[in-house]
């Protein structure tokens, strides 16, 4: 027996339970107030990073909450100094629904790494990494962690060699870490292993695994990702954890234990956090932000490819127009949306435009009503398919519109001189004027309501829903 004692390589995790995690199970609706009291707990376990910014939660905080997202990024900043913030960025688009001009995508990189952000996780819908340069750019020049992502999903056009390309191209661009966003929970175990080996031998940069529990099999692939070598997983403690959210923190850290990927982290403090995260879940479920079916297995997610956060949502809309009998519908309509439109991966902003597409289709009639996401997607305006779309669809759509073949962005001349000038008297700040370059309305009722110490109540989840779709999807 040898006496060279094992070699340690322990595994490192995100915990997402200050995003993702209440973004996937409802609807994004964990106010400031109630994530304060746990931030001395979480900045004690010793985790990689916390996800805690980016995705909905921006949008969510002035749409719904009444809350100015920049002030909550610097309250987590305040009470977490030893534990790396992350946040997820999407491209040109930012945290909206459309490209934004490289001068916004500058100032936002810019302004979310001096307010506190260590890491940003930069994605395309698209995998079009045109979409992806200038934030990667950005993110780098003024000192933030660079962490490019691959929008993992299974068509005729995505496969291993797809992926470990992109991957190759993102290092060349200047990523520090290299995701694999795996937001449907589709990456299977074994894929997941051999996924993570061909990345591991093709690039010399950290790879992190981004899942989630919607059909079951998250921890299983998180299993085989180590074994495999995975630097970095994305988890949830456990009383937001599994069904459309991230595998359980406390399960893998304790399967690790005592094993060349330990992580060393100490099961006592995060009971103590899981105990005050059960009681904001109860708080979630009471007010009807948490629906139980978000919980729950559905291996037929492996055939709609629907993201978890997507789930929720639809389900809130489907009640809103009265429609919930509708659901697995609306879900077997996806694939034949999602085939027609070019095979978009599934996450947002194509995930709302896919899913509010074939809500329409079951509800209105197939491609009788095209909402401006759609069209605009069609055009090109977010940039290239992954495959050929369906012609006469597009047709339908856009007529005889030219189609755009370049990056979309260079079409945009710079927009914050614009958003400066409409925001004077209002804006309090540069944050402010970003905030209203994303959101315009919402800034605009946001900062009134702000400013007038207005104390207003918390809409309910069904009518975020549908507010986000007609505003934001030109319904």
């Amino acid at each position: 027996m040898s006496n060279n004692p094992v070699k340690k390589n322990p595994l490192k995790i995100t915990d997402t339970v200050l995003r993702d995690a209440h973004q996937s199970q409802a609807a994004t609706r964990m106010c400031t107030e109630d994530m304060v009291p746990a931030l001395p707990i979480l900045d004690k376990i010793g985790y990689w990073s916390v996800e805690c910014w980016g995705g909905a939660t921006f949008d969510s905080c002035m749409r719904f909450l009444n809350e100015d997202p920049w002030e909550r990024l610097r309250t987590i900043k305040k009470g977490m100094p030893n534990t790396k913030l992350q946040m997820l960025l999407r491209g040109q688009n930012i945290l909206g629904y459309k490209h934004y001009a490289d001068d916004v995508v500058e100032q936002f990189c810019k302004k979310s790494i001096e307010n506190g952000i260590d890491v940003i996780r930069i994605f395309d819908a698209l995998n079009d990494i045109r979409n992806m340069e200038a934030a990667m750019k950005y993110t780098k020049e003024y000192g933030g962690i660079c962490e490019a992502a691959i929008s993992y999903t299974i068509s005729p056009v995505h496969n291993e060699e797809y992926f470990v390309k992109l991957a190759m191209k993102l290092e060349s661009m200047g990523a520090d870490v290299i995701c694999i966003k795996d937001m449907a929970n589709l990456l299977l175990p074994y894929s997941a292993y051999s996924l993570v080996k061909k990345l591991k031998e093709n690039t010399s940069l950290p790879i992190h695994l981004h899942t989630h529990n919607t059909t079951g099999t998250g921890d299983m692939t998180y299993l085989m990702a180590v074994e495999a070598g995975v630097d970095i997983v994305d988890c949830a403690l456990s009383p937001l954890a599994n069904g459309t959210s991230q595998p359980t923190t406390e399960s893998l850290v304790a399967t690790l234990k005592e094993s060349d990927r330990d992580t060393g982290y100490d099961l006592a403090v995060m009971s103590e956090a899981a105990a005050y995260f059960r009681k904001i879940a109860a708080k979630l479920t009471e007010s009807g932000d948490l629906d139980p079916k978000v919980l729950s297995v559905d291996t037929n997610t492996l055939l709609y490819q629907v993201p978890g956060g997507m789930l929720s949502n639809l389900i809130s809309q489907l009640k809103q127009a009265n429609a919930e009998d509708k659901y697995y519908d609306v879900l077997n309509e996806i694939p034949v949306v999602r085939k027609d439109f070019g095979y978009p991966p599934l996450v947002t902003p194509t995930s709302q435009i896919v899913g509010t597409q074939a809500v329409l289709n079951v509800l209105a009639g197939r491609y009788k009503t095209f909402p401006n996401n759609s069209k605009a997607l069609l055009r090109g305006e977010y940039g290239a398919l992954p495959a050929p779309v369906n012609e006469e669809v597009r047709k339908l759509a856009i007529g005889d519109d030219e189609v755009i073949t370049c990056r979309p962005a260079d079409l945009i001349e710079p927009e914050l001189p614009k958003y400066r000038e409409e925001t004077k008297g209002i804006a309090k700040s540069e944050e402010d004027v970003l905030s209203y370059a994303l959101f315009p309305q919402v800034a605009s009722k946001f900062f009134e309501t702000r400013d007038k110490k207005v104390e207003t109540t918390v809409p309910k989840a069904t009518t975020g829903v549908r507010t986000i779709f007609v505003e934001d999807f030109g319904l």
